[in-house]
């Protein structure tokens, strides 16, 4: 795979869409805690690396979001390579994207402060992310975890972004991040950001726990049999699919009113890009235990390969580490840019 990540490049005007770059910018990031699961490589990942060539792509690990809530500093360090080394396995190309890590662009924090001497408080208190994480602790809980969609929408500014691909969970975010560009480029008469919009897809933009459907599949669910893990092996998805909940009908049909079974058979749509009607062909007049079988067997086969080069990446820390300064360095310019846009018309410096 070629690296086409050049340390000279020059810096882009940040000031309108008309000088944006020909291709349309997307950026993304996803926080390195926890196991990436089916949920965060079908919502997300894959559809990013289906897309790639259409679009210039700048996609960040969000080590600064993580420290807003209590994390081992080892462990932060290791799982911000596994990230990474995920992202690339699962298939991120370095001729059509740029990779890097939050914290390696001092720009975003930098940017953030700023940004939030420009927002209401009662924006950030009405942020319904803020509220469920900070539960009962709320007079508790750090500062950061308030102030978090302040640094996600810098994030997504600093690199004058037009998409922002998203679960639609997060969609909230996004609406908050347009208001605030809004908002900020109204104030001083000026566009100073492009106002990003989402993209969220209709199939699979949510995968739902596998014991509980009616929740989303997440990385901190302390049940592990809730989800399935990127680099779980063929022995442990076997299991965790043969205990998946369904229901008492055993028909195979896609019918949302049933969302054990809708939920397992979309994640089957999703993996053989089949539509509902052929699926449900396949699998007439056959019961739970032979769909399952059928979606265990495409799991493995999905993932195995992502598995393998996941490893060979981890096994070449120095590379790895290259690949990871060669992407902060080619979008640091835009960032750069954009911020000295900022403090110009706010009057800073």
């Amino acid at each position: 795979m070629a690296v086409n990540m050049n340390n000279d490049v020059k810096p882009e005007p940040a000031l309108s869409a008309a000088s944006a770059p020909v291709k349309k910018r997307v950026f993304s990031g996803i926080q390195p805690t926890g196991n990436l699961h089916l949920g965060n490589y079908l919502g997300a990942i894959r559809n990013w690396t289906q897309t790639q060539a259409q679009y210039d792509n700048i996609f960040c690990i969000v080590d600064l979001h993580a420290i807003t809530l209590p994390i081992d500093p080892k462990e932060l360090h290791r799982s911000t390579r596994q990230l990474a080394a995920i992202y690339l396995a699962a298939g991120l190309d370095l001729r059509y994207c740029k990779l890097f890590i939050q914290s390696h662009v001092r720009e975003h924090a930098e940017a953030s402060w700023i940004m939030e001497c420009f927002t209401p408080l009662g924006w950030l208190n009405r942020m319904t992310q803020f509220k469920s994480k900070a539960g009962e602790n709320i007079e508790s809980v750090p500062t950061g975890l308030l102030c978090y969609p302040v640094l996600m929408a810098c994030d997504i500014l600093l690199h004058q972004a037009h998409y922002v691909p998203v679960g639609d969970d997060q969609r909230q975010h996004i609406e908050f991040t347009r208001d605030l560009a809004q908002r900020f480029n109204s104030h001083f008469g000026q566009q100073v950001f492009i106002v990003p919009q989402d993209q969220i897809r209709e199939v699979g933009a949510r995968i739902m726990s596998l014991d509980d459907p009616t929740k989303k599949m997440s990385k901190s669910d302390p049940n592990p049999n809730s989800r399935i893990n990127l680099l779980d092996d063929a022995k442990t998805i076997t299991q965790k699919i043969e205990r998946a909940t369904t229901d008492s009908e055993r028909l195979v049909t896609f019918d949302s009113n049933r969302p054990g079974i809708y939920n397992l058979l979309s994640i089957y749509q999703l993996l053989t890009e089949q539509s509902p009607q052929q699926i449900e062909d396949e699998f007439a007049g056959k019961g739970y235990g032979d769909f399952k079988a059928a979606l265990t067997e495409q799991l493995v086969a999905t993932l195995a390969p992502i598995q393998a080069r996941y490893h060979e990446l981890m096994n070449d820390l120095p590379a790895l580490e290259n690949i990871l300064k060669q992407g902060a360095d080619a979008v640091r310019p835009t960032a750069a840019a954009t911020l000295q846009r900022i403090k110009d018309v706010v009057g800073l410096g």
